[in-house]
Formats: structure tokens, C-alpha cells, sequence
């Protein structure tokens, strides 16, 4: 059995190669504009499957319409994730740093905040799909 070199077991391996693949997804996502068809993007699929709404459905175009600068757009696509995208990256920045730091990291939700947080990806998931 070989052994995982040194430099992939590093704290900050996981979260800069999280870095790496959003700032590349980010650069593809860019230069394709996913409110038009024909582009390669993945669709959702609990979509797919149940022909309603997840929590997270119109964050890709949420993220297209914010990096050209189309706020309101944006917030159309998908209010809670909008919300709730400053939070997301303030723990991916935290993990970063720690990792950085040569420290592990990793956030501890006590079972109330998860089921909060559970809470309000279902009522959001209703409310959006009886509108």
C-alpha cells in the first residue's frame, strides 16, 4: 500500500483544492450564461426526478447574474441562497485560513442549529414551489 505524500495530508490540501475548483467553475461559469439553453451545466436532480424545486435550484444562475453585476436578477434566482451565501463563505474562508495555519478545521453545529438549518431548507423548498 503506498502512502498519500505529505503535502496532500496538509490541512490546507482540501480546502485550497475547493478553492481551485470554484475559482475554475466560477471562471467556466463566467463566459456561460445558464438562462439560455445549450450550454454544459448540470441540471438538478431533484428536478429531474420530481419536476419541483430544491433548496439550492437557481443558484447557478444566482451566481452567473452576480458576477455580471445583475443584483436583482440574482435575487430572483434564489433569495435564501443569496441569504445565506455569506455564511457559506465565511466558513469556507475560516476552514482556509486554519488549514493555512497548518490547523484542522472543522465546524461544530450543535443538532438545534442543524435542525434549524434543516427547518428552513424544507419550508423554503414549499413556499417556493406553491408560488
Amino acid at each position: 500500500m503506498r502512502s498519500i505524500p505529505s503535502a496532500l495530508r496538509h490541512p490546507a490540501a482540501a480546502p485550497l483544492a475547493v478553492l481551485a475548483a470554484g475559482v475554475a467553475g466560477a471562471g467556466y461559469l463566467y463566459g456561460t450564461n445558464p438562462h439560455e439553453p445549450g450550454h454544459l451545466l448540470p441540471g438538478c436532480p431533484f428536478r429531474f426526478v420530481t419536476g419541483l424545486l430544491c433548496p439550492a435550484c437557481g443558484g447557478t444562475r444566482m451566481a452567473y447574474d452576480l458576477m455580471h453585476g445583475h443584483f436583482t436578477a440574482a435575487w430572483h434566482d434564489n433569495r435564501m441562497l443569496l441569504l445565506a451565501s455569506p455564511f457559506a463563505l465565511a466558513l469556507l474562508a475560516r476552514w482556509g485560513m486554519e488549514g493555512l495555519r497548518g490547523r484542522r478545521w472543522r465546524p461544530s453545529l450543535s443538532r438545534r442549529t442543524q435542525a434549524l438549518i434543516l427547518l428552513v431548507a424544507v419550508a423554503w423548498t414549499v413556499a417556493r414551489n406553491l408560488v
